[in-house]
């Protein structure tokens, strides 16, 4: 019994139009399996290894993640610092981003100039951020000299264990609050006048209109950039690199400049790969607790 013609057409339509998507596809799907498949599962094998970055390398097992876990002091201190940098940095930044947001999106004239110069700061590199902020902060920099002028004590920001830290995140948030404040700015923009209108008739002032109305109108776009701002922030490097090599006595070492001076400094390509592995499930893990909150936090119904 033959095949009906209107179906022999739609399995020649349907085998053309898979044909076009993989041509599409393809080059990002090479791309993937060369740049990042293929590296992962690399560095999954290392890890297994003692690799040094010359000469032979021999197999141990799971002995780098035991002796990250079990042996390595230092490594939990790196921990510590990371998850201290991450808590400061996106607590910071979401809301210095979305008071910004806030203060620009009342404005009648001048928005538009302001939303640019506050974005501005993320077409700079952060290498050339993190050297101007080592001016600004230096012993006779710009912040110095104001606080000297009103008889305080200045600290040396990057130099001592006490403020260094706090250093780094200053740098970081100045670089980066620019992308989420655009986010929550287009969030801003998307909450309807008529429930706003209507928050008012019912007798809500600014702020809890704000809080009980527009704020949950908002909470896609809040919630999509912590979980972006979490993600970037477990990989902080160049601002701790550039600063104070992890210093001062590793009070701002975090896992992926611990990753990149065992990899390079000590030539211990298998413990760095194990350290990539931990910072690979840590994000993943806080990832996923962030995305089991979503149903809880986030409303798509506007």
């Amino acid at each position: 019994m033959s095949m009906p013609m209107n179906k022999i057409g739609k399995k020649k339509k349907g085998k053309s139009d898979l044909g076009i998507a993989i041509i599409f596809l393809a080059p990002n799907l090479i791309g993937f399996m060369i740049f990042t498949l293929v590296p992962m599962v690399f560095s999954m094998v290392m890890s297994l290894y003692d690799w040094p970055l010359t000469g032979e390398h021999t197999f141990v097992g799971l002995d780098n993640f035991i002796t990250l876990f079990t042996q390595d002091v230092l490594f939990w201190k790196v921990m510590k610092n990371t998850l201290v940098y991450v808590a400061a940095y996106v607590a910071l930044n979401v809301v210095i981003a979305m008071a910004m947001a806030v203060w620009i999106t009342s404005l009648k004239k001048a928005n538009e100039f302001f939303r640019s110069a506050f974005f501005l700061p993320m077409m700079i590199g952060i290498v050339s951020s993190t050297m101007i902020f080592k001016w600004i902060l230096s012993e006779n920099g710009l912040v110095n000299t104001i606080i000297r002028l009103f008889g305080g004590d200045a600290p040396n920001w990057f130099g001592s264990t006490a403020t260094a830290m706090i250093a780094v995140v200053i740098v970081s948030v100045w670089q980066g609050f620019g992308y989420n404040m655009v986010i929550f700015i287009s969030g801003l923009l998307g909450v309807p006048d008529s429930v706003k209108e209507a928050a008012k008739i019912d007798g809500a002032n600014a702020v809890q209109t704000f809080f009980r109305v527009i704020l949950p109108c908002m909470s896609p776009s809040v919630f999509f950039a912590v979980v972006m701002t979490v993600i970037s922030s477990f990989q902080v490097f160049d601002q701790t690199y550039v600063s104070t090599m992890g210093g001062p006595n590793n009070a701002t070492n975090t896992l992926v400049l611990y990753l990149y001076n065992h990899a390079f400094k000590y030539q211990r390509l298998g413990y760095a790969s194990a350290i990539a592995w931990i910072l690979f499930f840590c994000i993943l893990i806080v990832t996923a607790l962030l995305m089991k909150q979503q149903k809880r936090f986030v409303n798509y119904e506007g």
